[in-house]
């Protein structure tokens, strides 16, 4: 399906080196979300990045129960694609996201069905396992993904881009971690994430118990976001630099880096060297390798190289 999705733009953009900031320009001003996605305007703005829109602006990006079906979709589909290298995440209209949409997700998930209260339990479960799954698959695509917030970004919007492994935004963004003040502890990723992503049990404790919004200086201070922009068009020409460099790299290289920090993460070191070393004992004989090591002797980018498909 993305396939088709992407033919006419890269047509469009073959064979042309277009500053980061006219395609930038580009990105930030879709015409609406790309079917049969209701919610996701996809493109692709290089060969080998693609750009993934939130794209309810006139119900601020709100998260509808459409949402969390489409962005499961996009996502498998873009793991699978060898075209794709790198992903950019952002969000259509005056900011990222309102986070999930209370009207369209209360007759989803606050009217559950059953004959008892164990069934009924079994049932919200599942809806809730449903609905992690919408962000962890951001973390288990093997691509890279940049995302770009800029205004509000509450809510689920946190859960969202905790899964992220590249985060920018811009001088007025700000982010809040909304549940406790609509009655829910958050259940899709924030507080198993943020604090990894922080580092600081303290900071993450008062965001969560309190609802209070962390603005961008903070968020930069923080370790949440890695760089701040002025605007949104800035930040979005350097989301672009970004994924250009990433996408330049072997495939090979940059998922297998990808894939080993989330696993050094969530496990000792001793298991991480141990997988690491298990996972380079067939990675080492990759053609890329030897490409690469060209490209240092001759005082050159490895972006001079061409890398084939993953």
């Amino acid at each position: 399906m993305l396939a088709v999705v992407f033919r006419s733009a890269v047509t469009k953009y073959k064979g042309l080196r277009l500053p980061s900031q006219t395609v930038a320009r580009a990105m930030s001003s879709s015409g609406g979300a790309t079917p049969p996605y209701t919610t996701l305007a996809i493109s692709r703005p290089t060969e080998s990045i693609t750009h993934v829109e939130l794209h309810r602006p006139e119900k601020r990006n709100a998260m509808n129960s459409a949402f969390w079906s489409e962005m499961v979709t996009c996502f498998n589909e873009l793991s699978e694609d060898p075209q794709c290298r790198v992903v950019v995440v952002s969000g259509a209209g005056k900011l990222f996201t309102a986070g999930i949409d209370l009207m369209d997700m209360m007759n989803n998930v606050l009217q559950p069905e059953g004959d008892d209260t164990a069934r009924i339990s079994w049932g919200i479960k599942k809806k809730i396992k449903k609905l992690q799954e919408t962000f962890s698959v951001i973390e288990k695509c093997p691509k890279p993904v940049v995302v770009a917030i800029h205004g509000a970004c509450v809510g689920a919007g946190v859960d969202m881009i905790t899964a992220c492994d590249i985060r920018l935004c811009t001088q007025d963004a700000w982010f809040q971690v909304k549940e406790v003040d609509i009655g829910l502890a958050a259940d899709v990723g924030t507080l198993q994430r943020l604090p990894k992503v922080i580092g600081s049990q303290s900071l993450v404790n008062e965001l969560a118990l309190t609802a209070r919004k962390m603005y961008a200086d903070e968020a930069k201070s923080s370790g949440l976001v890695s760089r701040v922009f002025a605007d949104k068009e800035a930040m979005m020409a350097g989301a672009l630099e970004i994924a250009e460099e990433i996408a330049g790299r072997s495939p090979v290289a940059v998922q297998g880096t990808k894939i080993n920090l989330i696993y050094a993460r969530n496990h000792s070191v001793a298991d991480g060297l141990d997988y690491i070393a298990t996972w380079n004992m067939s990675m080492l004989q990759t053609e890329d390798l030897m490409k690469s090591a060209q490209a240092a002797l001759e005082k050159k980018s490895p972006k001079t190289k061409t890398y084939s498909k993953l």
